[in-house]
């Protein structure tokens, strides 16, 4: 997906810029944002497993990302935002089996769904979404190199990361080796470490597979994420983004099979990761009935009044989801818009609203300086 024509008021930034600072996760402090090459900036947001319709949860990232981009863009950066699919996984396979479909079939439709739900919360600033299973030679190389550099060993067709291995593991999540845990399972019999987690994936029976060096199979889950970013970002870049659930197991892998396999100090500069989502005052799940699809969703609301509610809470805090939230903000839109017509398009940007956004994009803020200015 390219990126869309930037209006004139996206690209012209104010004279006097905002020193900007972000929360990183890896560090755990609110740093200045010093880009590796300004004015480029890379940013990588772990994308959906694309095995059911897309939920109010796969959206969170991807709003927070599109409003971080934009703002960016704003203050004159060059961005290329990632955001991967995950196309080949258990989920899927099974999924394709209930359904009696290929897999591709399940991840094309899936997908397409994501993909259309994006465009109605107005998610137009991805640059590129690649798919896993287009960048198997991409993944099958990765793992070679792990293993070329003592990194990980094979076992009867499987390929596992040594963590070992790797002094620096579990810097992002603050665990100690004992404190580690890797899949269960066959796979446990063969690893010379709880902790180690799967590159390759053997395949079993009439299992979606890949041929490999270590015979058929497909790659584990986090050795995707490496080679996709490398792919299209390079050794290093500036952002990583992607729910606060994945910073254990998924990111901390991601750093120790990246950082070893290319030979880096550093992967991402800035880990950035967003609050958990909440639903009806409890967390969200099928089984409680407060559980919505984006489609549901967007059957009863219009897809900016469900974007304002996703950024009207911090995105490092808990998210509370309801549809009397989304009601709210639907008519803080039409207030809005009331409140905007026949003021001029090119006026500047109000000086409050971009400190705000500065701030470790306190959405919040800005929300409630935008509030004062329509009711002037």
């Amino acid at each position: 997906m390219s990126t869309a024509t930037a209006s004139q008021n996206d690209s012209d930034a104010s004279a006097q810029k905002p020193s900007i600072r972000v929360y990183n996760t890896l560090s755990k402090t609110k740093e200045p944002f010093e880009p590796l090459h300004p004015p480029k900036v890379g940013i990588y947001l772990c994308g959906p497993t694309v095995y059911a319709e897309s939920h109010i949860g796969h959206m969170v990232g991807p709003v927070i990302f599109d409003t971080i981009k934009r703002y960016l863009r704003f203050s004159g950066y060059d961005v290329t935002w990632v955001v991967n699919i995950t196309d080949v996984d258990d989920k899927l396979i099974a999924k394709s089996r209930e359904r009696g479909i290929p897999m591709s079939q399940v991840a094309c439709e899936m997908t397409a769904d994501y993909l259309s739900n994006l465009r109605e919360l107005g998610v137009n600033q991805i640059d590129y979404l690649p798919r896993a299973t287009d960048h198997m030679p991409q993944i099958i190389s990765f793992i070679k190199s792990l293993e070329e550099k003592d990194f990980a060993y094979a076992v009867d067709g499987d390929v596992f990361f040594d963590v070992a291995k790797d002094g620096n593991y579990g810097q992002l999540s603050n665990r100690s080796m004992d404190s580690q845990q890797g899949e269960g399972g066959e796979a446990a019999a063969k690893k010379r470490s709880p902790g180690d987690f799967a590159l390759w994936k053997s395949a079993k029976d009439d299992s979606i597979s890949w041929d490999s060096p270590w015979g058929p199979g497909r790659p584990g889950w986090h050795i995707e994420c490496s080679a996709m970013s490398y792919e299209h970002l390079g050794d290093k870049f500036d952002i990583h983004g992607g729910g606060g659930g994945l910073g254990f197991p998924h990111h901390e892998n991601e750093i120790a099979q990246s950082k070893c396999a290319l030979g880096v100090d550093a992967f991402a500069t800035y880990w950035m990761h967003n609050g958990y989502l909440m639903s009806e005052g409890e967390k969200m799940s099928k089984s409680l009935g407060n559980f919505y699809t984006v489609h549901e969703l967007l059957e009863e609301f219009p897809g900016e009044a469900i974007r304002l509610l996703l950024l009207q809470t911090h995105y490092r805090q808990p998210l509370d989801f309801t549809k009397a939230g989304i009601a709210e903000a639907r008519r803080t839109m039409d207030r809005w818009y009331r409140a905007a017509d026949g003021v001029e398009l090119n006026r500047p940007a109000a000086p409050a609203v971009i400190d705000a956004l500065a701030d470790d994009l306190n959405t919040p803020k800005a929300i409630a300086e935008l509030h004062k200015l329509s009711s002037c």
